[in-house]
């Protein structure tokens, strides 16, 4: 039986199922010479490169979103929370 290649690429994406260690995980988030993207130490597609300073933009974005969504909820709640029970009249 042939065995099934554990990295390569598949219509342009790659993918790396062999077991990460841990200087290869450290490594594959940190490479100062690369792009914003880079491939992911263990899975499929790509992932953030921490060493650009891109990427610090796209996680500083996301997280103002997060946080904007979840004040926006809790405001909501509260607002639900102080209008109490309405009273329905039928004729």
């Amino acid at each position: 039986m042939v065995d099934k290649p554990q990295s390569g690429t598949l219509f342009g994406i790659p993918y790396n199922f062999e077991r990460p260690s841990a200087g290869r995980l450290l490594s594959s988030y940190w490479q100062p010479g690369k792009g914003m993207l880079v491939e992911k130490p263990f899975g499929i597609g790509y992932t953030l490169n921490l060493a650009s300073w891109r990427s610090w933009v796209v996680l500083l974005v996301a997280g103002g979103l997060l946080w904007n969504e979840r004040q926006k909820s809790e405001e909501t709640d509260e607002a639900e929370a102080d209008e109490g029970p309405v009273e329905v009249i039928v004729d």
